[in-house]
């Protein structure tokens, strides 16, 4: 009774196993490309419902930024350059 029993719960083990490897959910084309869009994603998003249409002013706002903080950062190395004394805001140079 006893080896039947532990015989049984190694199959029972082994058929567990197995059916975990055989499938993970996901259909891959290679393996680590994995990704599947959901059912009724469109094959092109541009023009579709799902196109996020970005602003191009929106998108520019940190590019914008970061010339800004450049040109500061210039004004205020420069003061410090010429006189040998860090001011943090650029109003006052």
């Amino acid at each position: 009774m006893k080896k039947i029993l532990l015989t049984s719960a190694a199959l029972l083990a082994v058929s567990l196993s197995l059916s975990v490897q055989a499938y993970d959910g996901t259909n891959c084309k290679e393996p680590g490309n994995c990704w599947e869009p959901k059912p009724g994603y469109p094959e092109k998003v541009a023009g579709s419902k799902y196109d996020p249409k970005h602003d191009s002013n929106e998108l520019n706002k940190q590019s914008q930024s970061i010339t800004e903080m450049e040109a500061r950062n210039k004004k205020r190395s420069d003061h410090l350059n010429k006189t040998g004394e860090f001011v943090y805001d650029v109003d006052e140079i």
